[in-house]
């Protein structure tokens, strides 16, 4: 049996602690997360593999997106196979037009059978009605062509040329 603690990234706490069987597929858990926090479980979800620092990694879509063959999938992926230790972490993002995030850590996992499982065993704070705005900032990368302005330099000014004239 697995404790997880769910926490949704929001300014107010909105956090559900919630037990499930450790054989349960990540699709299962998309659908208890979900339902712990209010939502239907109807749109489309992620899961994103991430180190002790909350950092982005791997995606583990709902469906699998490969052409051909077996691709990763929450339907794939068992709890005890993907969260195998305490502390392990995952984010969840649940829908994404509206892109509410979760971070989902694994607080204890126990050789203890309970039959009533799922079970949301904490409950604080509300969800808001509307999910908080993300912004995304890649970082600027050196793509090796230098400058921005450097293909001005090399060519000439690109505005003064006639393009009427090819």
């Amino acid at each position: 049996m697995y404790k997880i603690r769910v926490i949704l990234d929001t300014k107010e706490d909105v956090i559900r602690t919630i037990l499930v069987d450790d054989n349960l597929n990540l699709e299962d858990l998309h659908s208890t997360i979900a339902k712990a926090f209010g939502f239907g479980g109807k749109e489309m979800a992620s899961f994103y593999r991430t180190d002790d620092e909350w950092n982005q990694d791997e995606e583990i879509p709902l469906f699998n997106m490969e052409e051909v063959g077996e691709g990763i999938s929450m339907q794939t992926c068992i709890l005890n196979d993907t969260l195998s230790e305490e502390n392990n972490k995952l984010i969840y993002v649940y829908d994404f037009l509206k892109m509410w995030t979760f971070y989902v850590e694994v607080i204890e996992i126990s050789a203890d059978k309970n039959e009533n499982l799922p079970q949301i065993i904490l409950t604080v704070g509300e969800v808001p009605s509307e999910a908080p705005e993300k912004e995304f900032v890649a970082e600027k990368l050196d793509d090796g062509f230098g400058d921005d302005g450097d293909i001005d330099d090399e060519f000439g000014h690109f505005d003064d040329f006639d393009y009427n004239e090819y």
